[in-house]
């Protein structure tokens, strides 16, 4: 995913500069954005699981929620900007919705780690 997000970043850094106006070029980076900025946290939450932060099921859980906030959230900040078409916006919320869920699950996932670890709970 990270690769991907460099891969888009430079196409449109590279071959949509002159093809897409002012507007569209600004949703192109707010996708790139936070395509980067989740697929860290897919990262994040795989190592959060090998240290044993986190257990293996709460990280598919939220790799999952990630994985879903990507393709829903930029996907269609990619399409709306190269196509225009507008009605493509309506996706997008829910790949926001997704990603405040990811992070919620990895929050609450982390304190319940933290607290079967305070109390002495494997």
């Amino acid at each position: 995913m990270l690769t991907l997000a460099v891969m888009l970043g430079a196409f449109g850094a590279h071959a949509l500069r002159g093809y897409l106006d002012a507007y569209s070029m600004s949703i192109w980076e707010k996708a790139i954005f936070y395509h980067f900025v989740h697929a860290l946290g897919l990262l994040m939450a795989g190592v959060m699981s090998a240290a044993g932060m986190i257990s293996a099921k709460g990280a598919r859980r939220v790799s999952a929620l990630l994985f879903a906030g990507i393709l829903l959230f930029s996907g269609s900040l990619y399409a709306l900007a190269i196509s225009g078409q507008r009605y493509l916006g309506a996706v997008t919320p829910f790949g926001g919705i997704a990603f405040i869920a990811a992070w919620l699950s990895l929050a609450i996932e982390l304190f319940r780690r933290h607290r079967r670890d305070s109390n002495g709970i494997s």
